[in-house]
């Protein structure tokens, strides 16, 4: 493809766009990361990290990418063998059951149609019929980027309360952590796993663990093989502002600025921004006759959007339309949806004009690709954003 002129959007549910204030943070002297400089820096970082997961227990940080922190959860707290009870709302759930297969636990895995969330009472269902408390931990995701689906995490602490059950509730935070609002500790989640690259706006490359007091007593007597995900050693060591193996420094700078980034806007007011641009985008995808993959409006993320094309039109072939004529990235649909939708990523660092080119860049191609719709999706949500602001 020749250059195109202006900047690429990259309208991806993550790796989301870097902004400079971070680029620039990034883009710093790499120093001893065992001198007093880091120490002092890494310290407030691993503090004020607390704050973006509400919680006021450690947060692990592993220079990795969100797969490795879910493997962090589940060998740090979990013996071979364990049965973990996990449920189905989109590929990404899917992979980290395949994940728990393969380090040998036994994954149990409530089916989902991939449009609604996970079925609280489905789960506590499950729980109440494991008298003999076989079941370890309960993994759920808390928004699925493969289907614009986030499942309410409240429900399923509540679930399994009512069940009366020990196991350990853990949680993928990876597309939701500074795009929509999570409560570790005040949703009773006792391993949250989360990632750099999407609502944190920086590069692929840091992944972490929020760990309760109950997460870490049931790691003393885990027996899952671990070494680099150990969270003892890490928690020890950080408690100096140092890590026991080579992290990822200037990725910990980048943080850094988007943790200030986060609070200077203030973590309410950027939920209710995501919360904005999803709306939207949903009204953009309505007067366009097209559907939201996600079937239960309670459950729509405010990360991202999942449409789907009309039967017989492939996603796919309209992403490269879009491609290559407006120079814009879409996500593709993933394992069960794979061809069948597109996703528009809207978090991250991003406003209302930037939203509008998006979905203006969608509206187009579109049409050039043939795909039946009606016309109106940009001015409904263009309608929407003003009205949003006059009110306010």
């Amino acid at each position: 493809m020749p250059r195109q002129g202006g900047r690429h959007f990259l309208q991806i549910p993550g790796p989301t766009n870097v902004p400079d204030r971070i680029l620039r943070a990034i883009d710093h002297p790499t120093i001893d990361h065992r001198g007093p400089d880091f120490a002092s820096m890494a310290k407030g970082v691993l503090t004020d990290i607390r704050t973006i997961f509400k919680t006021e227990q450690p947060v692990v940080i592993y220079t990795a990418s969100g797969t490795g922190a879910w493997e962090a959860a589940l060998v740090n707290a979990l013996s071979p063998g364990d049965r973990v009870l996990m449920y189905e709302t989109g590929q990404f759930s899917t992979l980290w059951r395949n994940l728990a297969d393969r380090l040998g636990l036994k994954p149990e895995f409530i089916p989902g149609d991939w449009r609604r969330g996970a079925d609280a009472q489905a789960i506590e269902a499950v729980l109440a019929a494991d008298t003999t408390h076989d079941i370890k931990a309960v993994c759920v995701v808390h928004n699925d980027t493969s289907t614009g689906i986030t499942s309410n995490v409240s429900a399923v602490r509540q679930a399994i309360d009512n069940a009366g059950h020990p196991a350990l509730l853990m949680v993928d935070v990876i597309s939701s952590l500074g795009s929509i609002d999570y409560r570790h500790d005040e949703w009773g989640v006792d391993v949250t796993v989360g990632g750099s690259q999407k609502g944190l706006m920086l590069p692929p490359g840091l992944s972490f663990n929020a760990v309760s007091v109950k997460a870490r007593i049931a790691a003393r007597s885990a027996r899952m093989t671990r070494s680099y995900w150990d969270w003892e050693e890490m928690i020890q060591a950080n408690e100096k502002g140092v890590f026991p193996y080579t992290p990822g420094t200037n990725l910990l700078f980048g943080l850094r600025a988007a943790i200030d980034m986060l609070h200077e806007e203030g973590l309410d007011n950027v939920f209710a921004r995501h919360d904005r641009h999803a709306e939207a985008t949903r009204r953009a995808v309505n007067a366009w006759g097209l559907e939201v993959l996600c079937s239960n409006p309670e459950e729509y993320s405010s990360a991202l959007t999942a449409v789907l094309l009309p039967e017989g039109n492939d996603a796919d072939s309209f992403r490269k339309v879009v491609l290559e004529n407006y120079d814009m990235s879409l996500g593709n649909g993933l394992g069960k949806v794979a061809g069948k939708v597109f996703r528009i990523g809207h978090l991250g660092d991003f406003n209302d004009l930037m939203l509008s080119g998006t979905l203006c860049g969608v509206e187009m191609g579109l049409g050039l690709a043939g795909v039946p719709h009606s016309t109106g999706g940009i001015v409904a949500a263009m309608d929407y954003l003003m009205g949003r602001r006059q009110n306010a």
